[in-house]
This record gives C-alpha cells, structure tokens and sequence, in this order.
C-alpha cells in the first residue's frame, strides 16, 4: 500500500554512536525473548535503493537494495526489506483487528485522515500482545520467503492523536523489533526521528526515513545509525537538498508519492 510521509511533531535528539560504513557484515542483536544471540545483516550503507511497497517489478539496474510488501516475493540477489503496516490497519481491513482498533470517547474509530487507516489501540500489553502476534505472522512470513530485514511502518501514529503516546509505540516496536530479531530480520526505525536515541528501548537497527531532507532530519538519523539511513523524498526541492548534504553517505531516492510502477503515468524516481 503507497505510504508517505505524515505530519509529525519535531523533537531533538541527541547523539548514539554510529555504526561504520564496515559494518555491512553481520552483528548480533539481543532479543529480550530470546537469550540467544540472533546474527542479523544490515543493509549495506550508501547502495542504491529502490522503494516498492505499493507492487514489485522489476529492479532498475544498479539496485542493491529493495523494499516490498509483506505480500510479495524479495527481489533475487538484493537486500530486501519486507514492509508491514504495524500501527495501522488496510483501507478496509477495521474487520481483521475487531476490539484493537483505537476507538475515541464516543465509541468511534479514529482514522487516519490522509490514508483513511483505521489506528490500532497500542495503550495496554494486552493489546501490544495480541497485535504483535498479528504483525508477527507476517514477520514469519517475510523470513520464510527470504527477506532481510522488516519495515513496521506508521510508528508514528501517536504524533497524529492524543489516546496514544510516545512510549506506547516504543513498547510495540520493541515486541516487533525482539520477534524480528528472532528470526534473523534486522528491523527499520520508519520516520519518528525522535526515536533515534531510544535504541536501547526500541531495539531497531537501521532507519527508513520519508522527507528527513524537508524537516532537516537526516543528520538526526545519520547520528543514530551512521550510513546505515534510507531516505525517501517525494519532491525534488527536498530530494535536491538530501542529496547535496548526504549524497555521499546515505542512500537517497526521490519517489512519486504513490510509489507507482515503471510504465504507469506519474511513476517517478530518481537517485543522487
């Protein structure tokens, strides 16, 4: 489903010490579930990425590194990250989650008003329980077809009403992130720049990040994650100026909003 950038409240952020350009071998990250130490691979730094999470095709020449729907296939041969709506439910979907969908004092659903996703209620374990075990299938999924890694999008549901906070979605991404860990996934911190020296409390180990370029927070995840940052911009002011602070260290890609395909009108996407 095509997911861009929402609007979100502006924090600051301090500084975690970076991973080097080197480490595109393997690490090791320790799962609270598991006191087994699982070897997870980040996405090698700086390579060329290719943001498709609205339906696959075919990888322009010189991608290294993909991201796709929890219902597709990875790309063969590439770093392929798996992405799953975590936070929100499908246009359409209210039925599949029933009494985890947020509801505000009055008894309503409350949406998403860009995208019209309904928001999952994150405010008890309970309820971060039993919706990780949803999302978690489809982590297993993703492992099982070969993905390298997992994207749990809208962490950033709670800057967009006031039933849920800042340390709800810590909570439930750490489940998603100690689950994924598991299963040999390493885990994206989507957006919410914020959360960038909260690793200790989420357990992400790389960034996917929509218009750091236009909220000037690129170097806010740089600092977090070293060149271990995927960036997304949807315009080329913003993609032009990304690009000349970070061409040389981030992998940058500007997309159509609608994450459209090579061949269909709108499709847009260009690299640094």
């Amino acid at each position: 489903m095509p997911n861009t950038h929402r609007e979100r409240s502006r924090k600051g952020l301090a500084v975690r010490a970076a991973v080097t350009a080197a480490a595109i071998a393997p690490l090791l990250a320790c799962s609270a579930a598991d006191a087994a130490s699982q070897t997870i691979t980040l996405p090698p730094a700086h390579a060329d990425f290719d943001y498709q999470i609205n339906k696959p095709y075919e990888p322009p020449a010189g991608v290294e590194v993909v991201s796709r729907d929890h219902t597709a296939s990875p790309a063969p041969g590439l770093y392929n990250i798996c992405y799953v709506n975590a936070f929100q439910a499908q246009p359409g979907a209210e039925a599949e989650w029933k009494d985890l969908l947020l509801k505000d004092a009055d008894g309503e659903i409350v949406y998403d008003g860009d995208w019209g996703e309904a928001m999952l209620d994150i405010r008890t374990d309970k309820n971060r329980e039993l919706i990780a075990a949803k999302v978690n299938a489809w982590v297993d999924s993703c492992a099982d077809k070969g993905f390298d890694a997992v994207e749990p999008d809208n962490l950033d549901t709670f800057d967009r009403t006031d039933l849920l906070s800042a340390d709800d979605a810590k909570a439930m991404v750490r489940l998603l992130a100690d689950h994924a860990h598991q299963k040999g996934l390493a885990t994206a911190q989507k957006n919410t720049a914020e959360f960038s020296t909260m690793r200790d409390e989420t357990g992400l180990d790389f960034a996917v990040a929509e218009e750091c370029g236009q909220w000037d927070e690129c170097g806010d995840y740089a600092e977090a994650y070293g060149d271990h940052v995927i960036v997304i911009e949807y315009e080329q002011e913003y993609f032009d100026k990304a690009c000349s602070g970070f061409a040389d260290r981030l992998s940058i890609v500007m997309r159509d909003r609608d994450v459209l395909s090579p061949g269909d009108a709108g499709y847009v996407r260009e690299v640094c």
